[in-house]
């Protein structure tokens, strides 16, 4: 069945660059950032894995794991390790699936349920679609889904930023506006009266429209 914000994330065992993992024991009570790539030792992933080692920080002062995965061995991960800390100036600081089967991408609706074929046989091209972004909360539940054409190099920043919004939302009754960015306003949602709206937020809020009632990111 496809997956949709707000499912629980599929569980799974596999093979990382750091071990073996059980994905929902690794996940524990932290935030998750799954992202994948149709082929290890091509160009943009290589500029998408050293972009993520150099922001691994900025997520983890989310309490937010990151994990990549690609449709290649782990072996194989390793040797593409060198290339990215060579070329990014950045070295892999977190584990990279080896899904050489295909059973996460497909669990992950990344891939067609019936694509078969050893991964060294299967070009990028193959597996354009799994080429996805998964912010996953500490309930378990998928919070984001973005899936990128293989040409386009993700926004890691808009990541961060998303999951930012998600955090905030996620413990207080705000909604995010366009372009939103750490410290500006945020819109009281809906399902707040005005009367519940007063007690949560004493100092008033601007309202250019009666559904549109705009106050200070709270803490």
């Amino acid at each position: 069945m496809p997956l949709r914000i707000g499912d629980q994330v599929p569980d799974f065992k596999a093979e990382t660059t750091e071990g073996t993992i059980n994905f929902h024991e690794w996940i524990g009570d932290s935030w998750v950032m799954l992202f994948s790539h149709p082929k290890d030792f091509t160009p943009v992933c290589t500029t998408e894995l050293g972009y993520m080692a150099k922001m691994k920080p900025e997520f983890a002062k989310r309490n937010c794991k990151v994990i990549g995965l690609s449709i290649d061995s782990v072996q194989d991960h390793h040797e593409w390790a060198k290339d990215i800390e060579e070329t990014q100036g950045h070295a892999l600081n977190y584990p990279l699936i080896g899904d050489t089967d295909l059973i996460v991408a497909k669990l992950f609706d990344m891939i067609h349920p019936n694509a078969s074929g050893k991964a060294k046989e299967r070009t990028a091209a193959d597996n354009a679609t799994v080429r996805s972004v998964f912010i996953i909360g500490p309930d378990k539940n998928i919070k984001l889904m973005i899936t990128y054409p293989m040409s386009t190099g993700r926004n890691f920043d808009e990541v961060l930023r998303v999951l930012d919004s998600v955090q905030l939302t996620a413990k207080h009754k705000v909604a995010t506006p366009v372009n939103w960015q750490q410290g500006e306003d945020v819109i009281i949602v809906p399902a707040v009266s005005d009367e519940e709206a007063k007690k949560q937020f004493p100092n008033g809020w601007k309202a250019p429209k009666p559904y549109i009632r705009l106050v200070p990111q709270p803490s």
